[in-house]
């Protein structure tokens, strides 16, 4: 089709030749960018020169002559006249005229076109002059077509009787003419006739020769061939088909690596696998002339590769390497790059492309399409560039034991992944490059202390490349303070920052012997924070704890030190103490302690100590008999004694953690004894007891006269004084108390108020003194220790 832009005075004749078939549709495109203002088409019959209105559009709307049906379907798509379903009226002459503004001027392009209509064949129909020859005999076959646009080309074709393929016989006249017939004639003769828009073959007429055997024609479905024979799918149903031209037919064996599998012309394997895989043998045998043929084909079974195809991005200086692999399979499959700029390379199993990275945007996609026989579907995988985020970071860290520095450099991400290098301050290369993460290993030395190192990425889509650096450098540290001082059981607190040092330094500290010190040792604690390493010594004694600590600061390359000294100073010494009494209490199981304080001087508590056995060379160790004892108090009880050992104390006094000197060691004394409490008590017990007895009996006697006793002196009571002594005891119970008695006894107590014991006046048969017991507290003794009281009774007859 031409399109040509003619001013409105003077078109061209230049026509474009069109072609379309019947019942078909053609696109007739009118004029060339910009779209007109407005399109006229229209149409010359041939044989006629008058032009007939077909449709017009000003690009909003458009309208088509009605009279415009005769040439089929009529439409505009845009300027451009579309046909569908064509007829043979159609034949003739178009023109397109358009109307542009360019300028400011108005002008009118024209476009000629000459449109044919194609008429197919109809379907031949096939004359045999003889259906049934004999051979050696001449056969007429004879092809004819209804209509069709000439020329029409015709074909002959000859099929063998059970066969599925269609031999050609190179025939391309209307009369097929076979002389002399011969056996390889049998079977269905197809004549084809085509022109320039179809090609219709004609149904198969059948020619019955008598002939046979010929070597067997081997045939499968589905097809497939191979140089050596025919392919299948995997699982695939095949069927294997063999004829040989023979009449009567031929009896077929079918052998497999010369074994027979099948009997029969067709041999169907329902699903076929990797073990089909063989040659296949068909043997054809006449029994009518007794001979035999034979045809061998080999068949391949075809599977695709496993999984799908695997694409990858190997970096490459200034550019980038494409790497696709679709292992397996039979037969390999057919891998295919493409990119945004267009096709790649293509190759079996494997296909590298070399791209260069200049040409490539970030976020470039780029896909490998697989292809194989036994897939009905493509399989592709894509892999996008992209450049990696930020820029490389490096850092360093010592290996275990110190015995190496390991220079670590990572920049994450990127496809291609992004290649790292290390190099040494004269910019040469340390080791090989690796992909995303490189690390060195350097043994450690103290000369590499102020060295620099640079870490250099590559990227296809980075240029230049990004770096990171770092230089090796020995710790750094520094102590809050050169001296500490403290006070004796107070916590002291040394404090070490590190200020740098690569790699990572760690921080320790060394005690006064130069001994490490861990965690709870003799009151120690480390306290890390951050980059700090703190020690705490708690409850700080001067013989222990005293002395120059150090901090020291370790790494791969050299170390560093802080010293701090520790004062632990002790409390002044508390005044001295004396024993002013030291008693043993009830049963010698406990002793009463009172001291006092000589001078002045601090105090916060008191320490009383015991030995056990006498003073001398043989004396037992002191030992704690009371701690924590308030400053304030004076006097303690101790108790916890054994009677039988004989015990000795002494009493410090203490000042925090200060003793100072201990008093003079004491065996304590018997306590005093003090009964004059208690005869009071019990003279005064008596005395309400025989007021109380006085009293009963007065009233008694006036109440019963005659029961009144006689004289206590008397020899006699008269003569009733048998009967009345009897009565007056047994029966009126008289009771004499000598008060007199009690009242001497309690004089004689007041003349001795300081004896241990004491013994009452004489007493009737049947009382007696019970013995006294020393008392456990002086302060007690007239409550708890006994008396003894003296009650004299006159029983009077």
């Amino acid at each position: 089709m031409s399109r040509v832009s003619l001013s409105p005075g003077q078109p061209d004749e230049e026509v474009a030749s069109v072609q379309g078939v019947r019942g078909g549709s053609v696109e007739l495109a009118c004029g060339s960018p910009p779209a007109p203002l407005v399109v006229f088409w229209s149409f010359t019959p041939l044989g006629s020169r008058i032009p007939r209105p077909v449709a017009v559009t000003s690009g909003a709307e458009f309208k088509v002559e009605a009279g415009a049906s005769a040439l089929g379907t009529v439409s505009l798509r845009n300027s451009s006249l579309v046909l569908g379903e064509l007829r043979e009226a159609a034949r003739g002459h178009f023109l397109c005229q358009a109307l542009h503004a360019t300028g400011g001027r108005l002008h009118t392009a024209y476009s000629h076109f000459s449109l044919a209509v194609l008429v197919p064949v109809s379907k031949p129909q096939v004359q045999l002059s003889e259906p049934s020859p004999v051979e050696g005999t001449s056969v007429v076959a004879t092809c004819t077509v209804r209509e069709g646009t000439e020329p029409v080309t015709f074909a002959w074709k000859h099929q063998a009787p059970r066969g599925h393929g269609e031999a050609p016989l190179g025939v391309r006249e209307r009369v097929l003419l076979l002389d002399p017939v011969n056996r390889t004639h049998l079977g269905w003769y197809v004549c084809s006739a085509h022109n320039a828009v179809n090609q219709l073959s004609s149904d198969g007429a059948f020619l019955d020769v008598i002939y046979g055997p010929d070597k067997p024609v081997v045939t499968m479905e589905p097809p497939g061939f191979t140089e050596e024979g025919f392919w299948a799918s995997e699982k695939e149903e095949v069927t294997l088909s063999c004829l040989a031209a023979s009449n009567p037919p031929s009896h077929y064996v079918w052998l497999r690596d010369h074994t027979q599998v099948h009997t029969g012309p067709t041999y169907t394997i329902a699903s076929a696998s990797r073990a089909h895989t063989g040659l296949y043998t068909c043997l054809a045998h006449n029994s009518r002339l007794d001979t035999r043929t034979q045809t061998a084909i080999q068949l391949s079974i075809y599977y695709p590769p496993e999984g799908q195809p695997s694409c990858a991005v190997l970096p490459a200086p200034g550019a980038v390497t494409l790497v696709c692999a679709w292992p397996g399979g039979l037969p390999a499959a057919q891998l295919q790059w493409e990119g945004p700029q267009g096709t790649g390379p293509a190759a079996l199993s494997n296909v590298t492309w070399s791209h260069a990275a200049t040409q490539l945007p970030n976020g470039s996609v780029f896909t490998c399409t697989g292809q194989h026989p036994a897939l009905a579907l493509p399989a592709p995988c894509r892999t996008a560039l992209w450049e990696p985020r930020r820029n490389p970071a490096c850092w360093t860290m010592a290996t275990s034991g110190e015995q190496f520095i390991m220079l670590s450099c990572e920049w994450a991400g990127g496809e291609p992944p992004a290649l790292l290098s290390w190099l040494d301050g004269q910019q040469q290369p340390l080791g090989s490059s690796s992909a995303s993460l490189a690390v060195h290993l350097l043994p450690a030395r103290g000369d590499l202390a102020g060295r620099a190192f640079t870490c250099q990425g590559t990227h296809p889509l980075r240029v230049p490349g990004p770096h990171c650096r770092l230089q090796l450098e020995a710790p750094q540290l520094a102590v809050a303070t050169a001296r500490v001082s403290v006070l004796e059981g107070q916590e002291a607190w040394l404090r070490c920052v590190l200020l740098g040092g690569t790699p990572p330094a760690h921080l320790l500290w060394l005690g006064p012997q130069r001994q490490l010190l861990e965690p709870g040792d003799s009151g120690f604690m480390l306290h890390p924070e951050g980059s700090q390493l703190h020690l705490s010594i708690r409850g700080a004694d001067p013989a222990r704890h005293g002395g120059t600590y150090q901090c020291v600061a370790r790494n791969a390359v050299g170390n560093s030190s802080g010293s701090i000294l520790l004062e632990v100073l002790r409390y002044p010494a508390p005044p001295n103490v004396t024993i002013s009494r030291l008693t043993y209490g009830r049963h010698r199981r406990d002793v009463q302690l009172q001291w006092a304080v000589a001078g002045p001087g601090n105090l916060t508590g008191f320490l009383v100590q015991r030995r056990a056995g006498a003073p001398g060379p043989g004396a037992a160790a002191w030992e704690t008999a009371a701690g924590d004892i308030e400053p304030e108090s004076r006097a303690r009880r101790l108790g916890g004694l054994d009677p039988g050992v004989l015990y000795a104390f002494r009493i410090l006094a203490l000042n925090h953690r200060t003793a100072g000197h201990p008093s003079e060691g004491k065996i304590p004394a018997d306590p005093p004894f003090s009964a004059y409490p208690a005869v009071l008590g019990a003279a005064g017990t008596g005395m309400v007891v025989a007021t109380v007895a006085s009293l009963l009996v007065f009233q008694y006697a006036a109440r019963h006269p005659e029961a009144l006793p006689c004289e206590p002196r008397a020899a006699e009571c008269g003569p009733h004084s048998g009967l009345g002594r009897k009565r007056g005891w047994d029966e009126a119970g008289m009771v004499w108390l000598s008060l007199t008695s009690l009242s001497h006894f309690a004089l004689r107590e007041q003349s001795h108020p300081h004896r241990g014991s004491a013994e009452g006046p004489e007493v009737q048969a049947g009382t007696e003194t019970p013995p006294a017991t020393p008392a456990s507290d002086p302060a007690q003794e007239s409550m708890d220790a006994p008396v003894n009281v003296t009650i004299t009774v006159t029983a009077t007859p």
